[in-house]
């Protein structure tokens, strides 16, 4: 998102003061406008000289957390060039904007706060436990310090108690808002300007931060569920008066309150939780591309989830979906194909202890007295076809675990899904699973791994990398388009279906799971006009502009009642003209003249 800086970008500021943030670009008949003869450099220089400029300073930074400090510096003084430099190394920079990178800015957020940007710049909101009375002064505020007419259209709200698999943060989960709000611009063209992070500054359990004489968050316990439920819902009330069209994402709250508030608000405002219904539909988007490649049919798969937190869950309710949808499995049956391992073994019925409410559906009935107690158990009890890791337990997949599990797969490949973030939390590697079932692994990880080529060979192997930025951005700028009242299962249910469909030829013929990287704003364009299509189909489109170009130029698979991730290209093409992209030279950003 853009910094907000007081009229430093409004619509009636002087072009002058427009120009501020082009630096070395400002052409000499500016300069003198502004007074800068003899103040700055003489060179003046294209966008691309700048873009090299800031590209060697970035690789000569020693560490990943010294790129993500000065990325954020950057994108808080020259937002042009931040995203220019973004989307040309994307794949190079996502990792330190975001995962796994991130991880770490988080857990040292207070400690580099004020190197992230400057004294002036407003980068969010920060909405303290005994200040949500005033949430209607706080809001006023910012409206206050950003520019004219840049009221937000998307938020993504944190209180920082289940950041990433690093668990309770406090306020510094502040760093997990701002990097997915950059990734909703360059994947999909949201316009930064109209971005908003927040975090709840709810108190942390963790005593790391409550003993951290720099820690900037309150320090405070957490609240009560009581006092938490009303304090969050006179901040939602607050946000959707202020903005009413705005698009909520809920992201990385503990799993009991993740579940409840996405019950809660999604039949009464916009929003969306990427931890539950991203997680599940990014992954839901790779299982389909791995069941076309397994060598067995979808009926056969036995899936064994390795952590039952809130994302696991969230990942198999949408994998029993399809199996009902797509393949017309009975739910029954296709719940059956579902078991799942937490810190206690595989959960059942009569385990002897209480199940979180989100356990309950998957809980098996048909175990009789069989009690695994840990995953090497379970592996012999299930027999699985396919691993999908939400544990966050760093290296539980083991050498024993892979070849164990590809050895009850000689017909056909097993399929390996380590989710868990940031790396260091990876129940195994892309090489480890490549080289513990002999390369013959359908594979998919919540974080980047390297290439692998294969010893002996010149084939190397691209890892599938199951990360949410597929999903979350298109369906961010498909509501901000089409304006549904609400997001249902079956408008995430076709991002999915869309998601699989964008794979080329190429990377279908090379066993690959997720479209590369480097043509995500393509595919969010893709998806996130099959995501209007949809939200037409349902009758939940509120903007009449897209509800008549979709009645006009329906999919070609318009009355199926399944959705399919279909659009048409004239959706598509008004889709793609509408995603926000920096701007190629200093004369689209102010006048020649002054």
């Amino acid at each position: 998102m853009a910094p907000a800086i007081k009229n430093a970008e409004s619509s009636s500021t002087s072009p002058a003061k427009k120009s501020l943030s082009m630096g070395t670009a400002l052409p000499y008949e500016t300069r003198t406008a502004m007074h800068l003869k003899g103040l700055v450099p003489s060179a003046v220089e294209d966008f691309s000289a700048q873009e090299a400029r800031a590209y060697e300073q970035l690789k000569n930074k020693g560490t990943d957390l010294e790129k993500y400090i000065f990325l954020s510096w950057l994108r808080n003084t020259n937002l042009n060039l931040f995203y220019r430099m973004v989307l040309k190394h994307l794949k190079e920079i996502a990792p330190i904007i975001y995962t796994p990178t991130v991880g770490q800015a988080c857990q040292e957020f207070s400690h580099i706060y004020p190197f992230l940007a400057p004294p002036t710049a407003v980068d969010g909101l920060y909405i303290p436990l005994n200040e949500v009375d005033s949430i209607d002064e706080i809001i006023a505020n910012y409206k206050a310090s950003v520019p004219e007419g840049s009221c937000p259209e998307t938020t993504v709200i944190t209180d920082g108690s289940r950041i990433l698999g690093l668990g309770d943060l406090g306020m510094n989960g502040m760093g997990i808002p701002v990097g997915k709000l950059q990734l909703y611009v360059a994947a999909a063209g949201l316009d930064p300007s109209r971005c908003l992070p927040i975090v709840l500054d709810f108190g942390t359990d963790n005593p790391k931060y409550l003993e951290d004489p720099l820690y900037l968050g309150i320090r405070q316990k957490r609240p009560a569920d009581e006092e938490f439920y009303a304090a969050t819902e006179k901040v939602l009330n607050g946000l959707t008066r202020a903005f009413p069209e705005i698009f909520i994402q809920f992201e990385d709250f503990n799993t009991p309150h993740a579940f409840g508030l996405l019950d809660k608000w999604r039949e009464r405002i916009l929003c969306f939780n990427d931890d539950i219904q991203g997680t599940g539909s990014v992954i839901l988007a790779g299982f389909i591309s791995a069941i076309k490649l397994a060598g067995i049919p979808a009926a056969d798969q036995r899936i064994l989830f390795v952590g039952a937190g809130s994302a696991g869950v969230g990942v198999a309710q949408q994998l029993v979906d399809y199996l009902v949808l797509e393949h017309k499995i009975p739910e029954a049956k296709a719940k059956a194909m579902f078991w799942f391992v937490d810190s206690r073994g595989i959960i059942t019925a009569n385990r002897g202890d209480t199940l979180a409410e989100h356990k309950v559906y998957f809980a098996r009935h048909d175990n009789g007295d069989v009690q695994c107690k840990n995953l090497e158990e379970a592996i012999e009890y299930v027999k699985p076809t396919a691993m999908i890791g939400l544990s966050t337990i760093y290296k539980a997949f083991n050498e024993k675990i892979l070849r164990r599990v590809n050895e009850l797969n000689t017909e056909a490949r097993p399929i390996i899904f380590p989710l868990s973030n940031p790396k260091t939390k990876a129940e195994c590697t892309f090489e480890e699973a490549m080289r513990f079932t002999d390369n013959r692994v359908l594979f998919a990880s919540g974080t980047a791994f390297p290439e692998y080529t294969i010893p002996g060979t010149t084939d190397t192997r691209v890892p599938g990398q199951g990360n949410n930025m597929y999903v979350f951005p298109p369906i961010g700028l498909g509501a901000k388009l089409a304006k549904p009242s609400k997001i249902t299962d079956s408008m995430i249910f076709a991002v999915s279906k869309a998601l699989s469909n964008t794979l080329s030829a190429d990377e279908i013929a090379r066993g690959e799971l997720y479209p590369r990287i480097e043509r995500i704003r393509e595919t969010s364009a893709q998806v996130a006009a099959a995501f209007v299509h949809q939200a037409v189909r349902e009758g939940l489109a509120q903007d009449q502009r897209w509800v008549d170009l979709v009645h006009a130029n329906p999919a070609s698979s318009a009355a199926s009642d399944i959705p399919d991730g279909t659009y048409s290209q004239a959706v598509l093409d008004e889709v793609t003209k509408s995603m926000w992209a920096p701007a190629d030279s200093v004369h689209q950003v102010i006048p020649t003249k002054l």
